[in-house]
């Protein structure tokens, strides 16, 4: 099975012999592609909602792969048991829904070895979290498809040791490995930050005033990375 650009990037980060959980599954194209490609020996693949559930199901009937395509309908991390997954893969929805769903099963989350992520947005606020929540960001890289760039990150158990929040929110290891990507996806977060920046100035309220301090600052801390690349 071939897979979106940004879910085989996301399926270079399964460690072989693994077995992963993949959350959100919808069609179940990632956990079929780990199998037949003998990543993984077993996937759990979970949904939330019965129509994508049902899908998912015929999809893995097709490729005969019952017997080593677990699926389940349930909500997030709630559907697995802890130790049943060493791998986490959540991708194709935003970074903060992503938090939501980890923090929801910290007991889950403690047996896990790795987590896989691709969040759809806000991924400095999901990048904030892992590091506060005893998650270093192992390696990150940034893929091109249909003319938008995603991220995908790799975390592990342990201390982070970026604290700076301005990198955090762009990414810490692609600044540090100098990713292709990099500078155009550093225009992008700059441009939409100017955009943002343009609207808060247009008003009067303190509150604005203080969001566009703390924006032009973000800005200036931009500008600053995207100098060093």
């Amino acid at each position: 099975m071939e897979l979106a650009k940004r879910l085989a990037a996301a399926a270079e980060y399964v460690p072989a012999g693994s077995v992963a959980a993949d959350i959100g599954t919808d069609h179940a194209y990632l956990p079929i592609y780990l199998v037949e490609a003998g990543i993984c020996r077993r996937v759990i693949a979970t949904e939330l909602r019965p129509g994508p559930f049902r899908s998912a199901l015929r999809k893995v009937d097709e490729h005969k792969l019952n017997h080593k395509v677990d699926l389940r309908l349930g909500d997030g991390l709630k559907a697995i048991n802890p130790s049943e997954s060493d791998v986490i893969v959540l991708a194709g929805m935003g970074g903060n829904t992503i938090r939501e769903i980890l923090s929801a099963s910290p007991e889950v989350l403690s047996t896990v070895k790795m987590l896989i992520l691709q969040p759809m947005a806000d991924p400095g606020d999901l990048r904030s979290w892992l590091a506060a929540n005893g998650w270093r960001i192992y390696d990150e890289r940034l893929v091109e498809e249909n003319g938008k760039i995603y991220v995908i990150i790799a975390a592990v158990p342990g201390c982070e040791e970026v604290k700076d929040s301005v990198l955090l929110e762009l990414g810490p290891r692609l600044a540090e490995k100098k990713d292709p990507l990099f500078g155009r996806y550093l225009e992008i977060i700059k441009s939409q930050y100017e955009r943002a920046l343009a609207g808060m100035r247009s008003s009067n309220s303190a509150a604005a005033r203080e969001k566009a301090l703390e924006t032009e600052n973000k800005l200036a801390g931009i500008r600053r990375i995207a100098g060093c690349q």
